[in-house]
């Protein structure tokens, strides 16, 4: 989040849930939403988000304030299920989060509903006390899996449908055929029923130096009129592979980077397809942006130097923090490295710690390391100076399970604009 004390206020607020290390809180706020309240569990994230402005509460404890522009937003540390957001009710414009997705991971267990860090039940619980205008849930592709489709719409109907609580007890497609029939005869009032629209998205089509696909929940409360096509405008994707490699053939990327040698030009040129070029409305969408760009700074960044000790013992290397070396890099098979003249891969939270060659970059020398945790929020988007918490691991976990920033933005603005527009 920004500093709440030199930050604009806005009239727009939000709350976030599972807010980890700040990504999609930064995204929103940046929207132009001013945050009532954040909710994590994790000790390090929390100790993340405090650094960079929230006032912790204790889950158990007092009700917070509801801060005044200006004022630094409460952070309520521990389970979600003691948390109350009842003093909240009819303030909130926008209810972010993005609920444990280790039930739903490709990487995980795959237990879906049975899984007990499963979110979304929370959430629904927020919106029922809450009421807010609008919903944003990310989550990771792995709900739209086929064997999780009769899950995910029943999420959605859910969310859809958020008064109409579960019975204790009930399967959860006992429930679903409640909550079907609902939706299918009988009249509901509208500020009770919300509408409901997935977007499955790889962040580098939204600006993002990162291939990262997730999928989108948005929600808005029927009542309000929203223009759905308006907001499916607003967050088509504005950036393309085919224009990374219309700029890379053209001579416009390898202007941005003089620096890069000629060998490693024509090693990255031979492997790069001629295609058509996407558009959008008839005009040229924006060039992917690579790993390499991010380490030059995007939106106004300065260039990160390069990291010449490969150590344990923290340093600040050319006025930037966590910019610091991490020895005995390895690639293996199925841990490639990232390369520069990409987006970066997928960042990874990890089940035991970083996994090993997900976080390797191979330099233009032919040489490898570790990616610097700076060189990592780099590639969510996390600005230079959002201070993170806690060991290097515990850093990088916090980074790869976070929402990048600009993407954040991106749906947050949409949200913005339409409901500004409809009221």
């Amino acid at each position: 989040m920004a500093d709440q004390s030199s930050s604009t206020s806005s009239s727009r607020t939000s709350v976030e849930l599972f807010a980890g290390g700040g990504g999609l809180a930064m995204g929103v706020e940046h929207a132009g939403f001013r945050p009532l309240l954040f909710n994590e569990y994790a000790k390090r994230a929390c100790e993340t988000l405090v650094e960079n402005g929230a006032d912790r509460y204790d889950a158990e404890g007092d009700v917070p304030p509801i801060p005044e522009p200006g004022d630094r937003p409460p952070l309520v540390e521990g389970d979600v299920s003691k948390v109350d957001f009842d003093h909240l009710k009819g303030k909130v414009d926008l209810l972010a989060g993005g609920p444990p997705c280790q039930p739903f991971s490709l990487g995980g267990v795959a237990r879906g509903d049975e899984d007990d860090r499963n979110g979304f039940p929370h959430m629904f619980r927020a919106i029922r006390e809450m009421e807010p205008k609008a919903v944003i849930c990310e989550n990771v592709r792995g709900l739209l899996r086929p064997s999780f489709a009769p899950y995910f719409e029943y999420i959605k109907r859910e969310l859809s449908l958020p008064f109409e609580e579960r019975r204790d007890g009930a399967a959860w497609r006992e429930h679903d055929e409640v909550l079907r029939h609902m939706l299918e005869t009988a009249t509901i009032e509208p500020r009770e029923r919300y509408d409901v629209r997935h977007f499955p998205v790889n962040a580098a089509d939204y600006g993002v130096p990162q291939i990262r696909n997730r999928v989108i929940l948005i929600a808005f409360r029927r009542d309000l009129g929203i223009d759905w096509d308006r907001f499916q405008d607003l967050v088509r994707p504005r950036y393309s592979e085919a224009s990374l490699h219309e700029d890379m053939a053209s001579g416009a990327y390898w202007d941005r980077h003089p620096e890069v040698p000629s060998e490693i030009r024509e090693r990255v040129m031979a492997r790069v397809p001629r295609r058509t070029l996407d558009t959008l409305d008839g005009e040229r969408l924006l060039p992917w942006r690579t790993f390499r760009d991010a380490l030059k700074g995007i939106d106004g960044q300065k260039p990160l130097p390069p990291v010449e000790r490969l150590d344990r013992k923290e340093y600040f290397l050319g006025g930037f923090t966590d910019h610091i070396g991490w020895p005995d890099a390895r690639i293996y098979p199925g841990h490639t490295p990232n390369e520069l003249d990409r987006p970066a891969k997928t960042v990874k939270a990890g089940v035991h710690g970083v996994p090993g060659g997900e976080s390797v970059m191979m330099l233009d020398d032919g040489s490898h390391r570790y990616m610097t945790v700076r060189e990592t929020a780099r590639v969510m988007t996390f600005p230079d100076d959002w201070k993170l918490c806690g060991p290097r691991g515990e850093k990088m976990r916090q980074l790869g399970n976070a929402v990048p920033v600009l993407l954040g933005k991106v749906f947050a603005e949409a949200v913005a604009t339409v409901l500004e527009e409809a009221e």
